[in-house]
C-alpha cells in the first residue's frame, strides 16, 4: 500500500469509507468517547464495589485481588493482538464486536453467583477490551487529520482517558451506595449500547489495511511476556518480591520481551514494526504514558484509602472529592492540545506536566491523621489536574502522530499497552512499598487504634512520595527522548511508511543527535 496515498484519506484504507467517516467526525468522536470511557471506568469502578461483592459472594481477601488482576492480565497481554486484528479486518467491525463482547461479559459478571463466575467474566471483559481500545484510538487517529481539529479531538479524548479513573470512583460509589455492586458491571450495557448504536449509524465500513501474514512467533512471545509482567507484579503485591514465582515470572518476561524485540527487527512482517516505537516523538510519548500511568493509579488507590479510611468520607463523597482534579484536567487538556502543542511542541509541555504532578504528590505526602481536605488535598488535586492535562492528553496525540492507517491499530495498541502495563506495575509496586512502610512503622510501638491509623497514613504518604519519584523520573526521560519542535514540524518528520525497519529509523535514538 502506498503510504502517501493512505495519508490523504481522512478515514483509512477505504477512501469512500474514510470520507464518510470524516464527514461524521464529531458524531464519531462522541461514540469513541463513550467507548473509551467505558473501558477506563472499569479500571476503578469495580474497586469500590469489591467489599460489597466479597460479602455477597463470600470470597476471601486473598481472592479479592483476582477480580482486578483477571481484567488487567487479559487486557494488558492481548492489546497488541487486538490492534493487529483491527488493522486486518477493519476497525468498525472490531469496535462493534468489542463493545458487544464487553457488554455480554459485564452482564455475566453482574449476574455472578460465585467467585469463579465473577473472575471469569472479568477476564473476558479484558479480552474484549483489548480488541476495543486500540480500535477507538486508531479510528480517532485516522478520522482527524486536520491539525486544529486533531488537537480538539485529542484534547477531549485525553481528558476522558485521564479523568475516567476518578469518574469511575464517583460512579462506583453512587451505584454501590444506592443500588448494588452488580450495577458497577450492568452500567456497561448502557455505555456499550449507546456506542454500538452510534458506531453502526455513523461509522462506514472500511477494508482492513493490513493483509500481511500474522507474525505468530512475535505474537506468542509478546503476549506471554506481557502476561508474565502483569502477573509477576500482581503476585509480588500479594506475596513478596523474593517469592520464587514472582522472580521467575519477571525474569521470564524480560527474556520473552527481549526475544520479541529481536524478532521484530528481523522478520519481514512484524507484529510491531519497530519504526512505530523508535520514532522519538512516539516513543517518548509512550514512555511518558508508562510512567504517568504507574504513578496515577497509585494516586487513585491510596488517596481513596486516605479519604475514606482516615478522613471518614463516604464512597460518594470520595468520588466528589476528585472532581476538582477532573475539572482542571479537562480544561488544561483542551488548552494543551489545541494551543500549546501546536505552538510549543510536546518537549516543552509533557515533561513540565509530569514534573507538576511530581511536585503535587511531594506536597501531598505531608497529609496526616487530622489534616483537612480543603488545605492539604484540594490544592494538590488541582495541580495534579494541571499536570495531567499537560502530559497525558498530548501524549495520546503525539503517541500516534504520523501513523499511516496500516500502522494505526498496532500503534494505538502499543500506546494503550504502555498505559495498562504502567498501571499494573505502579499499583503492585506502590502497594508493596506501602505495606512495608506500615509494618516498619509499627515496629517497637504498642498496637492500638491510634497507632494503627497512624501506620495506615504513613503507608499512604510513602506511596505518594514514591509516586512523586515515578513522575519525576518520567519527566526526565520524556525531556531526554522527545524531540524539540512544533506539532507540524514533528508530523512532517515522522516516518511511518514502509513495512521494514530502515537503518535511518535507528538514528533518532543515537545519543549524538539528542539536543
Amino acid at each position: 500500500m502506498n503510504a502517501a496515498t493512505t495519508m490523504e484519506s481522512p478515514g483509512g484504507g477505504d477512501g469512500g469509507a474514510g470520507a464518510a467517516n470524516h464527514a461524521r467526525r464529531w458524531w464519531i468522536l462522541a461514540v469513541l468517547g463513550i467507548a473509551q470511557l467505558m473501558v477506563i471506568l472499569d479500571a476503578t469502578i469495580v474497586n469500590i464495589a469489591l467489599p460489597s461483592a466479597q460479602h455477597s459472594l463470600h470470597f476471601s481477601n486473598a481472592d479479592r485481588q483476582w477480580v482486578v488482576t483477571a481484567y488487567s492480565l487479559a487486557f494488558g497481554s492481548l492489546l497488541l493482538l487486538g490492534g493487529r486484528i483491527g488493522d486486518m479486518v477493519g476497525r468498525k467491525r472490531t469496535l462493534i464486536i468489542g463493545l458487544v463482547g464487553f457488554a455480554a461479559a459485564s452482564a455475566v459478571g453482574g449476574f455472578s453467583v460465585d467467585f469463579p463466575m465473577l473472575v471469569g467474566a472479568r477476564a473476558v471483559q479484558g479480552m474484549f477490551g483489548a480488541l476495543l481500545a486500540p480500535s477507538v484510538l486508531a479510528l480517532l487517529t485516522t478520522t482527524f487529520k486536520d491539525p486544529a481539529e486533531r488537537g480538539r479531538a485529542f484534547g477531549i479524548y485525553g481528558a476522558i482517558a485521564g479523568a475516567g479513573g476518578a469518574l469511575g470512583l464517583l460512579l462506583g460509589g453512587v451505584l454501590t451506595s444506592y443500588a448494588s455492586w452488580r450495577w458497577t458491571l450492568f452500567i456497561n450495557l448502557l455505555f456499550a449500547a449507546l456506542a454500538a448504536t452510534g458506531a453502526t449509524a455513523w461509522l462506514r465500513n472500511e477494508r482492513g489495511d493490513d493483509h500481511d501474514p500474522l507474525d505468530v512467533r512475535g505474537l506468542v512471545t509478546v503476549t506471554s511476556g506481557l502476561f508474565l509482567v502483569v502477573y509477576g507484579f500482581s503476585h509480588a503485591e500479594t506475596t513478596s518480591w523474593s517469592n520464587p514465582l514472582t522472580i521467575g515470572c519477571l525474569a521470564a518476561s524480560v527474556v520473552l520481551l527481549t526475544t520479541f524485540a529481536i524478532l521484530e527487527a528481523r522478520v519481514s512482517h512484524p507484529l510491531l514494526p519497530l519504526r512505530i516505537v523508535l520514532d522519538r516523538t512516539r516513543g517518548g510519548s509512550m514512555l511518558a504514558m508508562l510512567f504517568a500511568a504507574a504513578g496515577m493509579f497509585g494516586i487513585f488507590l491510596f488517596l481513596t484509602y486516605y479519604l475514606q479510611g482516615t478522613l471518614g468520607f463516604s464512597p460518594v463523597k470520595t468520588g466528589i472529592a476528585f472532581l476538582p482534579m477532573v475539572g482542571a484536567l479537562i480544561a488544561v487538556a483542551q488548552l494543551s492540545n489545541r494551543v500549546l502543542l501546536r505552538t510549543l511542541g510536546p518537549k516543552l509541555i509533557v515533561p513540565p506536566g509530569l514534573a507538576l504532578a511530581a511536585v503535587a504528590l511531594f506536597f501531598l505526602h505531608d497529609v496526616g491523621v487530622h489534616t483537612s481536605y480543603w488545605t492539604h488535598v484540594l490544592p494538590e488535586l488541582l495541580v495534579l489536574g494541571l499536570g495531567f492535562g499537560l502530559s497525558l492528553a498530548p501524549s495520546f496525540n503525539v503517541g500516534t502522530l504520523g501513523l499511516t492507517p496500516d500502522d494505526a491499530g498496532v500503534g494505538s495498541a502499543t500506546l494503550n499497552t504502555a498505559q495498562q502495563v504502567g498501571g499494573s506495575i505502579g499499583t503492585a509496586l506502590l502497594n508493596t512499598l506501602a505495606a512495608s512502610a506500615a509494618s516498619a512503622y509499627l515496629v517497637g510501638r504498642v498496637v492500638s487504634p491510634a497507632t494503627s491509623q497512624a501506620a495506615a497514613v504513613h503507608s499512604y504518604t510513602t506511596a505518594f512520595l514514591w509516586s512523586a519519584g515515578i513522575f519525576a523520573a518520567g519527566a526526565l526521560i520524556a525531556a531526554f527522548v522527545l524531540k524539540r519542535g512544533t506539532l507540524q514540524q514533528l508530523a512532517a518528520g515522522s516516518d511511518a511508511s514502509g513495512s521494514k525497519l530502515h537503518p535511518d529509523d535507528l538514528r533518532p535514538l543515537a545519543p549524538a543527535t539528542l539536543p
